[in-house]
């Protein structure tokens, strides 16, 4: 019984559908959710620093229920956002909901799209790995596959990982280099792929060629057969779901950083070089990504199973809370800048 607590990964989809159904007020109740009510419950609810027992541990590894929830949220992830753009076509929406509305499904878009393809993007099966791309599609952002599994776990918490915010960088800042340095290190990472196994641009391999012409039939589609403004509106969503996105890369990796042992050489990476929160809101909600230190620490292993390392820098607040707080960046910087190893602030 103790594992249906994932089910409150559905409540952000729950609560946009909420939003496409009630409208009205209610086309802003996500964002109200996800950033006021979540952030509020968090404050009350307690952290959560048990591991499993390697018994729980070898039950839950196999346990199909697990994945289940994850591949779930494909069929959610699509239908509220094919709904949404459809429904543009044939509802006559107010300026003011059709803002919720975009805000909604765009957190959708993040909390269970991206995450959920990061978490799949990192499994061994082939087939969820390409479960976890389409998760992508939606959000126009399939590069992150690349660029996340062959650069960010290879570079996290350096000065040359895009996604790893610096020691008093704003995440407005942030939003601006980690998106850009994402997309062109994908690039880089990629090229060089295709050059160590003797493969052309066009091969079948080039990823990168396949997301853009995925990435660009998807845009077309939806402004042939929904129109340019669906296709306005698309584009909103999938930024929505990025910023989401960047907003926890900013918060996972802040002002963290490895020694560096010579150039363009690190310490390997360790659970101190990632930000960890027990808050269990937090934790069920994102599919134990707040468990991030111990993520980077063995990146195969599956949420259900990611532990509590005492070494692991600790959060004050949960991963929503700290969305948040980082928004204000004098705020955040009093937060956390005293929270960082001192071996670690430059």
């Amino acid at each position: 019984m103790k594992d249906l607590k994932y089910l409150v990964a559905y409540a952000i989809p729950a609560s946009a559908i909420i939003g496409l159904s009630l409208q009205g007020y209610w086309s802003f109740f996500t964002p109200i959710f996800a950033f006021i009510l979540v952030p509020l419950a968090e404050t009350l609810l307690p952290q959560d620093e048990q591991n499993l027992t390697s018994a729980e541990a070898s039950s839950k590894k196999s346990n199909p229920y697990f994945d289940l929830l994850l591949y779930l949220n494909l069929p959610l992830v699509f239908g509220i956002a094919g709904y949404y753009l459809w429904s543009l076509t044939k509802m006559d929406f107010s300026t003011p909901e059709i803002i919720g509305l975009t805000f909604s499904v765009g957190i959708t878009m993040g909390s269970n799209g991206i995450n959920v393809a990061h978490e799949l993007g990192h499994r061994k099966k082939a087939w969820e790995r390409f479960l976890g791309k389409i998760l992508l599609l939606p959000a126009l952002y399939m590069h992150f596959y690349i660029e996340h599994n062959f650069g960010h776990h290879l570079h996290a918490a350096t000065k040359i990982d895009p996604a790893s915010a610096k020691y008093n960088q704003s995440v407005y800042s942030f939003w601006l280099t980690s998106i850009l340095g994402q997309y062109f290190s994908a690039w880089r990472i990629q090229m060089d792929l295709l050059r160590r196994n003797g493969s052309s641009f066009f091969s079948r391999k080039n990823d990168m060629f396949w997301f853009t012409l995925f990435q660009a039939s998807y845009v077309f589609m939806i402004a042939f057969y929904l129109g340019t403004f669906a296709l306005f509106i698309a584009i909103c969503l999938a930024f929505t779901g990025i910023l989401l996105l960047e907003t926890i890369n900013y918060i996972e990796h802040y002002g963290l950083s490895r020694r560096n042992l010579s150039e363009h050489r690190y310490e390997r990476v360790r659970e101190v070089h990632s930000w960890n929160s027990n808050h269990v809101l937090g934790r069920m909600m994102l599919y134990e990504l707040t468990r991030h230190s111990d993520h980077h620490h063995r990146a195969h292993k599956k949420y259900q199973l990611l532990e509590y390392h005492e070494i692991s820098p600790q959060m004050p607040y949960g991963y929503p809370t700290s969305m948040v707080l980082s928004l204000i960046p004098s705020l955040w910087f009093s937060l956390m800048n005293s929270r960082i190893p001192s071996e670690m602030r430059p």
